[in-house]
């Protein structure tokens, strides 16, 4: 997904591997000192957009969204497995450090946007949450 934060540089826009819950929260790992996890310690507020479509010609596909990110303390183990399933690695134990000095970091969504251009057109979907 494509994370837009805003710190006192400015609007910055940072890619991250994210996993998802049941209530449309995101997660990923960055490290605290990255720009845009710096700019979510001074500014909550966040922005993004995921994009599924890859190919010229394929209708378009995806959401933007709006909302608040925080840093989550501790190495969230159930959220570990769960990012390392969706790359294909096996999980590991729960004693394994795999953030290496990075932080998890949690999207909680105020916003959601669909974008379906098959079903829908051009008229985009506003998500009820």
């Amino acid at each position: 997904m494509s994370l837009a934060t805003q710190d006192d540089g400015g609007i910055w826009v940072a890619d991250v591997i994210f996993i998802h819950d049941d209530d449309l929260n995101m997660y990923w790992m960055s490290h605290p000192e990255c720009r845009h996890s710096k700019a979510i310690s001074g500014n909550i507020r966040v922005a993004g957009t995921i994009t599924t479509s890859t190919k010229g010609g394929e209708p378009n596909f995806g959401i933007q969204f709006e909302g608040t990110a925080e840093k989550i303390e501790g190495a969230r183990h159930d959220l570990t497995v769960k990012h390392f399933s969706k790359r294909g690695r096996p999980a590991p134990s729960e004693t394994e450090d795999v953030l290496e000095g990075d932080s998890w970091y949690k999207f909680t969504p105020s916003k959601i946007r669909l974008i379906d251009e098959q079903n829908f057109g051009y008229d985009v979907q506003d998500v009820s949450l």
